[in-house]
């Protein structure tokens, strides 16, 4: 009976495995497998998905000309097909072609179009979404972006622009009696008049608005030139009324709503189409024709924080370089800092913000700093100028006038002011005088500097028209460099430089500016940047310059590096002096010799006496990673209509509230935009980790340890949640790019701060945690944050009761989903020898962007107890002193997930340790302090080391593929799930180097054979056996 359910229980074993072989075999007959055979007639008959792609190519042709190389070359012909692309631009040659490749061979067909000579990449055509521009019910905020209720919109990752009238807000009645007041007219707070009566009224000026269209037989408009349609709609009116309404801005001649320049030739370029909806193949074409056609000026009044979107932003710079110049919105994500919304953030692009009409800066109107150079460098100053933006009367969709709110109605603001301005230097001179850079010398130079706002909410300030007429009237071609001027002592102006003064043995200061080259599309550097000291004690200032090798299209960058030479360490006073770097450029038309021009940048700088150690605290940028290139999630799940991590992370963007509070409180905080071992321990009391995203170089790990045990430096870590089940309920399909997008990490990354903590005895779980706690008669909310999971005995630890949401996902809110449990431990305080940690939970309530509560106050108290050792009696209560340690085992701590590329994200994994130039000058381009640092590079579990170069956040030399790729999931976060990456096809998000579409199922199936086999061999000798007992058993009877 034994031997007979053995044999079934094998033979049951057995037809399992057969079974799930057989199901492997089929469902990866999918479209990941990489060897595809031509199509049957049958096969081309079914219906086939497909996804459009932007081929570019390196030359300048007619499309059938690239389209004739492409089907020459390529024998997967049946797999793809060309798009003609009937508009305006066709008669024109162009550099890029769309097709339309089958999703089964999308992998395929894009390696051999890569592979070829001519082609410059391939990406996908991605849309562009615009929805309620124009708003609707008053009563509804309606600036509405790409995401809503934590899920994606249909197309492109874009921000809310401009909306309607009577949006809440308790100052809107001030604001209308000032319109009433100004009969409405924003023209006339520009002096627009002025020039109106020296006959500039914008004639033959050739203006490119790309918007929603405009009908022909508007009475509003006296010169409508052309009307092109780019959409996949046959009409050319304006169905939805916001480019109506940009254009009256510009060159409308309605009583009630003047634009400023209504001789302007208004060429209409119909992008979105009535759903709101743009390609990028659409823009493309449209800004070839706006090049072929001459174009003056180009609004556009769209944007998003996808800056490595490199097929638009290379055609605008393509643009540019062509002499247009283009005027865009720098968003409405404010009051919220690094925000900034590209093109707008683009150096060799005029961006505007929004003011109100008492001058304060729209609380819609996105902030700088740019956020392209960060975590390795320093923004540049953004937006160029402001303009007003609040209330502006503008043109209806047929008669009539309205009023709209945002930057996308300051910049045609700015717009009509440029056209005007353009109007003024004659015809024949225009292309010799302006340009990108001439015109934005004038706008900054001109401008009306506001008093309140900072660098990076005003730029140069407001626009004032009739300056920047004075100045274009005298005008002659040089290079300049914006900002033009850095004083300490024009506070708060020169925020964040004003709030912390110089002192020796500092990190450098990093102050990054533009050099506008209105000699020439294309500049050189002469030489190096000179620093001319105004007195003996400027001598004290010692600066590093590093910058653009070509200039080009009219605008590079200038970066100083700032350090206190130590022998200033007790000096106490103003540095100044100059700045001179020389730029020169090729001769203009009819000149024989080049151009030269002498940029100057003047300093005044404070210094004070090195502070205490005590007092000094380091904050670690270089391990923070944004949004773009990867999908880097928000840090309070909470949060659902702005889903990813996109505003630098920085000490002077999202926490730049925390920074001035620091600084008031008389702590001096330092950026390290360089590895752990670029830092000289003993000059720093705290060391701050807050919502970090990388991975750590084992020299880091062992150096911070020997920094805290043997050097005295404390530590603080704030952390955030991390759920490798969460993070896969957080994945959404991005029609776009045809692709599953899943988050890089967690709000942190839990595994990475583990291994740095684990030296302490210290390491953060996996739990999702929201609510309230009361500590020290403070309310605080805990938002999506961790909990501590390891801790020593003798440390002091903090726990309260939480409803945990990790196990209910991330799309549904913790009161509807999650779990209330026991109380878990989210502060931790420990003293190791003359060193001190504290780690907490959650960095939310230290980050501006979606702030519920603060915890400043607690920050101080652990920043008083780490740099000064004073002990909170309230934190440091007998009754949350550990008796005995708290412990979870290794295995059962975070995991990271090894299904996907993480060093295509990472300053880290694959990278080579290094320290960079915002490090201190004396380790520059080595590994550091302390250590004899071989190295190597890091490298994750499943991975070989890969050098990628430059970080994907440096703003050169990026090569960003569309959109998160496909990988197979997790296969070692826990063992639960360790085999679903290769059973759920569906769920892949990036790509996979392991055969398992063939080879996992190919094993099961030969071991179930096997078995079979050694059943069918036990039988036949169990058969054998049966027969030699029974004939032996009669040899005996007889």
């Amino acid at each position: 009976m034994i031997s007979l359910n053995f044999n079934f229980s094998i033979l049951n074993l057995s037809l399992i495995i057969l079974f799930i072989s057989i199901s492997l075999f089929h469902f990866n007959n999918s479209p990941h497998n990489q060897t595809l055979t031509p199509k049957t007639h049958s096969q081309q008959q079914q219906v086939v998905s497909r996804t459009n792609y932007i081929v570019r190519f390196i030359e300048y042709k007619h499309a059938e000309h690239h389209k004739q190389y492409l089907e020459q070359k390529l024998n997967s012909s049946s797999y793809w097909k060309w798009i003609d692309r009937n508009n305006p631009a066709s008669k024109f040659p162009t550099d890029f072609g769309l097709v339309a490749i089958d999703d089964e061979a999308a992998s395929m067909v894009i390696g051999e179009f890569e592979r070829l000579k001519m082609v410059k990449d391939v990406t996908v055509d991605s849309s562009y979404q615009l929805r309620n521009l124009l708003g609707g019910n008053e009563k509804e905020d309606v600036r509405i972006g790409s995401f809503s209720d934590a899920k994606k919109r249909p197309g492109k990752i874009f921000t809310s622009m401009s909306f309607g009238e009577n949006e809440d807000d308790n100052q809107t009645i001030e604001w209308r009696r000032e319109l009433l007041s100004h009969k409405s007219q924003v023209t006339s707070l520009f002096g627009a008049d002025t020039l109106w009566s020296k006959g500039y009224t914008g004639a033959k000026v050739r203006m490119a608005i790309f918007d929603t269209g405009i009908r022909s037989d508007h009475p509003h408009f006296r010169n409508i030139k052309e009307r092109t349609n780019w959409t996949n709609e046959d009409t050319l009116n304006d169905n939805l009324g916001h480019g109506t309404f940009v254009a009256g801005v510009i060159a409308g001649e309605d009583a009630e709503c003047l634009g400023f320049a209504p001789d302007t030739e208004i060429y209409a370029f119909r992008v979105f189409t009535d759903a709101q909806v743009s390609y990028t193949s659409w823009f493309l074409d449209a800004f070839n024709y706006a090049i072929a056609s001459n174009m003056d000026v180009l609004n556009l009044s769209i944007g998003g924080p996808d800056y490595l979107d490199l097929p638009f932003v290379e055609k605008v710079l393509e643009l540019t370089a062509s002499n247009i110049i283009m005027v865009s919105a720098i968003g409405n994500d404010g009051p919220l800092y690094g925000t900034l919304n590209n093109p707008a953030d683009q150096s060799d692009v005029i961006g505007v913000g929004g003011i109100d009409y008492n001058d304060h800066i729209a609380s819609f109107s996105s902030r700088g700093m740019s956020t392209w150079e960060i975590p390795h460098g320093y923004g540049r100053v953004k937006p160029d100028v402001v303009a007003y933006g609040r209330e502006i009367m503008g043109s209806k969709i047929s008669t009539g006038c309205k009023t709209l709110s945002g930057t996308s109605v300051a910049s045609p603001v700015v717009a009509g002011v440029v056209c005007l301005l353009v109007s003024v230097v004659p015809e024949n001179d225009r292309k010799q005088l302006l340009n990108p850079a001439s015109m934005k010398q004038a706008l900054v130079e001109g401008a009306a500097k506001l008093s309140g706002p900072n660098m990076y909410e005003q730029g140069a300030g407001r626009v004032d028209l009739l300056e920047s007429y004075e100045i274009l009237k005298t005008y002659t071609p040089r290079a300049s460099i914006f900002p033009s001027v850095l004083d300490y002592t024009d506070c708060p102006y020169a925020w964040p430089f004003c709030k912390q003064p110089l002192y020796a043995d500092a990190m450098p200061v990093l102050f990054n500016t533009t050099i506008l080259n209105g000699m020439g599309v294309i500049g050189y550097i002469e030489s190096q940047p000179v620093w001319h000291p105004a007195n003996e004690e400027s001598n004290l200032l010692s600066i590093h310059f590093t910058y653009s090798d070509i200039i080009w299209p009219w605008t590079g960058f200038l970066a100083l590096h700032m350090q206190i030479k130590e022998e200033g360490s007790q000096f106490s006073g103003e540095i100044e002096g100059n700045v001179t770097v020389k730029v020169y450029s090729p001769p203009g038309l009819g000149e024989n010799s080049f151009r030269h021009s002498t940029c100057v940048l003047r300093l005044k700088l404070k210094v004070i006496p090195t502070p205490p150690r005590s007092v000094r605290i380091l904050w670690d940028q270089f391990h923070s990673i944004k949004y773009p290139p990867g999908y880097i999630p928000r840090d309070s799940l909470d949060v659902r209509n702005d889903i990813l991590d996109w505003h630098g992370d920085h000490l002077h963007t999202n926490f730049h509230i925390m920074f001035n509070m620091l600084r008031d409180a008389g702590y001096y905080i330092e950026t390290l935009g360089s590895p752990l071992t670029c830092f000289d321990a003993r000059h720093y009391g705290t060391l701050m980790l807050v919502d970090l995203e990388d991975e750590y170089f084992e020299e880091e790990i062992q150096k911070l340890w020997d920094d805290v045990v043997n050097t005295g430096l404390s530590l603080v870590v704030f952390g955030d949640w991390y759920n490798v089940d969460t993070m896969v309920k957080m994945r959404f399909f991005d029609d776009n790019t045809r692709s599953w997008w899943t988050p890089v990490t967690g709000g942190a990354n839990v595994p990475a701060l583990n291994d740095l903590l684990a030296p302490f005895g210290i390491a953060f779980g996996d739990r999702i945690l929201n609510g309230d706690f009361n500590l020290n008669d403070e309310l605080i909310k805990y938002a999506s944050g961790t909990n501590i999971v390891k801790f020593p005995s003798g440390g002091y630890v903090h726990s309260f009761p939480f409803y945990d949401s990790s196990e209910s996902g991330a799309t549904h809110s913790f009161l509807a989903g999650g779990k209330e449990n026991a109380d878990s431990a989210i502060l931790g305080l420990l003293e190791i020898g003359g060193s001190r940690i504290a780690v907490y939970g959650d960095s939310n309530c230290l980050d501006s962007s979606h702030m519920v509560t603060n915890c400043y106050w607690l920050l101080r108290k652990i920043l008083d107890f780490t740099g000064k050792n004073v002990k909170d009696p309230i934190l440091f209560s007998n009754s949350v002193k550990l008796k005995t340690p708290l412990h979870q085992d290794d295995d059962q701590l975070p995991s990271r997930r090894t299904d996907l590329n993480f060093s295509a994200y990472s300053a880290v994994a694959g990278k080579e340790l290094i320290c960079r130039t915002d490090s201190r000058f004396d380790v520059w381009g080595t590994k550091g302090y302390g250590l004899q640092v071989r190295g190597r590079n890091r490298r994750l579990p499943g991975y070989k080391a890969i050098d990628l170069g430059m970080g994907l956040n440096s703003s050169a030399d990026i090569s960003i593929s569309k959109g998160p790729k496909v990988v197979e999931k997790n296969k070692e976060s826990s063992s639960s799930n360790k085999f679903l990456g290769l059973l759920y096809r569906d769920d892949l998000d990036a790509p996979v180097v392991f055969p398992s579409h063939w080879l996992v199922p190919a094993v099961v199936a030969v071991l179930g054979i096997l078995i079979l086999i050694n059943f069918w061999r036990i039988r036949q000798k169990r058969r054998r056996r049966r027969k030699g007992s029974n004939s032996s058993s009669r040899f005996s009877s007889l």
